[in-house]
């Protein structure tokens, strides 16, 4: 069986959805033909020139990667910098370049999770969830149908909350209508007045998931005419945002947790802030540059926030009520290429997929 390159990033899109990325990001397929055979998939955090030498030395023709090798226009391709050299090698070369970035941030078992399951955080929780991500649809439907129109929306992805699914609202009436002369109805004749009795069905989705879910309605339901509302919800999302948050198993000292924080995420060495005598179990994380969440884990409670690229003044943010330990930001979100091994091995198995051997962080320590 072939697969094609639109069949990985569909698959990696059902994990982390392009809607779910930040306006300033630029996440999808950046090179190639979705239309091609895969070869052989390459996995890495960057996308630079050393990673397309090794994802031709390896016979691959995918590159999937965290960051965007592009992430501003590009007015030109002449190779006057190394984000235009990596484009020109990788299209000679027949190398599709494909990123998840912020969008892989923001969903339950991305970026941020991986960080959480590795400090072993237990009763974990998003910390800042994005609110207008979801939406309800009403519609009404023939008592004798309203399995059949459930479970077609069910399965287009409508009425997950949370760890439960198949989650909807129904409540019985009375449905009236007249069916013009030119209308053929299901139930009724035209020209003549109709009730049915119907249930009235309310269900949440992904507001993404809109044109899936319609499509659905209207191939389930019996009416040639489907009467639905459609609305935006301000809920938060509880399967989509920003950062992490959990509970260690123990509460640990300043000096235990640094270094269990450099034990579990192989730090060569990181900068904090002190919180003193303060034990630390609560802890936020947030893979890359999370400074913008102080405030979030503050307010959650957090003894600690992990994350990367805290400016000077930010430190101060914390007030001496929590701990900020900036890991770096590679070494934050280096275990992100474990997320897109595990899930395309797992998923397809009719090609090779690779770790890159190149450790593509530009940052070195010297102590």
């Amino acid at each position: 069986m072939i697969t094609i390159i639109k069949d990985v990033t569909d698959h990696l899109e059902q994990l982390a959805p392009l809607r779910y990325q930040e306006s300033y990001d630029n996440a999808g397929l950046l090179t190639g033909n979705p239309k091609d055979e895969v070869r052989a998939v390459l996995i890495s955090l960057d996308c630079t020139e050393e990673v397309v030498e090794d994802a031709i030395s390896k016979g691959c023709n995918l590159i999937v990667a965290h960051h965007p090798i592009i992430f501003k226009g590009l007015k030109s391709l002449t190779g006057k910098n190394y984000v235009e050299r990596t484009i020109i090698k990788a299209i000679q070369n027949n190398i599709a370049i494909y990123a998840s970035h912020t969008n892989l941030d923001s969903v339950v078992n991305g970026v941020n999770t991986k960080i959480a399951d590795r400090l072993e955080l237990q009763q974990q929780r998003i910390l800042a969830n994005k609110p207008q991500t979801l939406m309800q649809l009403v519609t009404f439907v023939p008592v004798e149908n309203t399995e059949a129109v459930l479970a077609a929306l069910h399965q287009a992805g409508a009425g997950n909350i949370g760890e439960y699914s198949n989650c909807s609202f129904q409540v019985q009436g009375t449905g009236r209508f007249l069916p013009s002369e030119n209308a053929d109805p299901k139930i009724g004749q035209p020209g003549k007045p109709e009730q049915v009795q119907e249930n009235r069905l309310e269900v949440i989705f992904p507001a993404y998931l809109q044109g899936k879910i319609m499509a659905a309605l209207r191939a389930a339901h019996p009416y040639e005419e489907v009467a639905h509302y459609l609305y935006s919800l301000e809920n938060q999302n509880q399967e989509v945002g920003i950062g992490v948050i959990g509970e260690l198993e123990r509460g640990l000292s300043e000096e235990e947790f640094l270094a269990y924080l450099k034990e579990k995420m192989e730090l060569q060495g990181l900068r904090y802030t002190t919180v003193g005598t303060k034990n630390i179990k609560r802890v936020a994380v947030c893979g890359g540059a999370g400074s913008f969440l102080i405030k979030d884990a503050l307010r959650q409670g957090a003894d600690a926030l992990v994350t990367g690229d805290v400016k000077y003044h930010e430190f101060f943010d914390a007030e001496g009520r929590m701990m900020i330990a900036d890991i770096g930001h590679y070494e934050s979100e280096v275990y992100t290429k474990e997320i897109f091994y595990d899930t395309i091995s797992k998923n397809f198995t009719n090609f090779a997929v690779y770790l890159t051997n190149v450790n593509t962080n530009p940052v070195r320590y010297t102590f």
